[in-house]
């Protein structure tokens, strides 16, 4: 039995009162955003309202954007477990990974390695590539393991060596949810003299991320996969971030965190991304302050939905679950694909039905390889929230059903 508070957690998303042809509609798209809680709008149009302005320290508005900026990169150290001075902001994942990847390559020679792997979103691969096709760098990649259904620190190891300068690695598939066990390859590439980019976009509205614990040197994500608005988050080590040489405009702050948020950043975003973080907090109870509680409360709730999906998609015919078969170390997040019927078909009749999910390969192209599939085709991906309920899965594989073959 969950803990967690469904109906006041569920009144929060003004989303999901949403109805389609008189029924109402089912979120199963959140590995490609989550839904929204009303507290993040009235956030941001709050801000956009009464204090709009850029960062100006004479007149109350600019200086009501400087503690806003300062008062969310404190609460984003907070659910990082990081300082204040190693996080940055940016427009999303993807495009904070391509401006750092500049930098750091910058610190690459030729017949150097860098290591991506095959589990991974393309965000945390083109970018790499790109940039040591550019130094001269080999590019190596950890191999999807099927056994395991992951990546894995073993197989990490024979790849290592010490012109080694960078292995790039998920916290979690955004195609078959799958964990990757993050310390251990760190640990391993550390030994190599290796840094670690963790992508923790889609792990992060369902485990708690300690950069900490994790040991990563650089970890990234974007709010609108946990509840917020389109805003990227770029953590370094500061240590390691001070070795860099940012790309920046002349007269733009030369020390971290500011020298890599270029441009003007998106204060309203900034006001959103807050609000998500309280209404995270919030899940753990009214005086939680712990992210450890809450999040021990969304995975409790998401194991839940996804031991009763697992129990009724193995009573349907025809229908392929990629990865790992269970609920272990994992996301709530599932790729299937049918005998008989594409992805994209399936996708256009749920989503006449209202139940709205994702089909194709997620940006997740060497993954898709590495499982066997056309990338023309993918997979159909069912993505659990804790938001979601039992009865919204039943409807799931009672629809699944009426189109199942053996």
């Amino acid at each position: 039995m969950t803990t967690v508070n469904l109906s006041a957690i569920r009144a929060c998303f003004p989303a999901l009162d949403r109805q389609l042809n008189g029924k109402q509609v089912i979120y199963f798209d959140g590995p490609g955003g989550s839904q929204v809680p009303r507290s993040v709008a009235d956030a941001m149009s709050r801000y956009i309202l009464e204090s709009n302005a850029n960062l100006g320290p004479n007149f109350a508005t600019g200086q009501e954007t400087i503690r806003l900026v300062a008062e969310t990169r404190d609460k984003v150290a907070r659910f990082l477990n990081c300082s204040s001075a190693e996080v940055s902001f940016g427009q999303n994942m993807t495009s904070l990974t391509f401006a750092f990847s500049r930098s750091l390559a910058q610190t690459w020679t030729a017949g150097d390695r860098i290591i991506v792997s095959e589990i991974d979103h393309e965000a945390n691969i083109s970018p790499w590539v790109l940039a040591a096709k550019e130094r001269g760098v080999e590019v190596m990649s950890i191999p999807y393991n099927p056994d395991k259904g992951t990546v894995a620190a073993d197989d990490l190891i024979p790849l290592l060596n010490n012109r080694t300068r960078l292995v790039a690695v998920t916290l979690s598939s955004n195609l078959i949810g799958s964990h990757v066990a993050i310390a251990s390859i760190c640990e391993k590439a550390h030994e190599a003299g290796a840094l670690v980019y963790a992508d923790a976009t889609h792990h992060a509205p369902h485990h708690r991320i300690d950069t900490q614990k994790l040991s990563c040197d650089f970890l990234v994500c974007s709010a609108y996969k946990f509840f917020g608005p389109h805003i990227g988050i770029l953590y370094g080590k500061a240590d390691e971030m001070d070795k860099l040489v940012p790309y920046r405009i002349e007269p733009a702050p030369k020390t971290s965190p500011h020298c890599w948020e270029t441009g003007t950043q998106n204060f309203a975003a900034m006001a959103g991304l807050g609000a998500a973080l309280e209404y995270l907090l919030s899940v753990g109870g009214k005086k939680n302050e712990d992210y450890d509680v809450s999040f021990a409360k969304i995975a409790e709730s998401e194991l839940g939905l996804s031991e009763h999906f697992l129990e009724h998609l193995a009573q349907l015919d025809g229908f392929s679950l990629h990865g790992m078969q269970t609920t272990a170390n994992r996301a709530p997040t599932f790729a299937l694909t049918s005998h008989d019927q594409t992805p994209e078909t399936l996708a256009k009749f749920l989503g006449s039905e209202g139940v709205f999910a994702w089909n194709g390969h997620m940006y997740a192209v060497r993954l898709v390889d590495a499982l066997g599939l056309k990338r023309s085709e993918g997979v159909l991906r069912i993505g659990l929230m804790h938001y979601n309920t039992t009865e919204e899965v039943d409807r799931l594989v009672s629809l699944l059903a009426t189109v199942a073959k053996p």
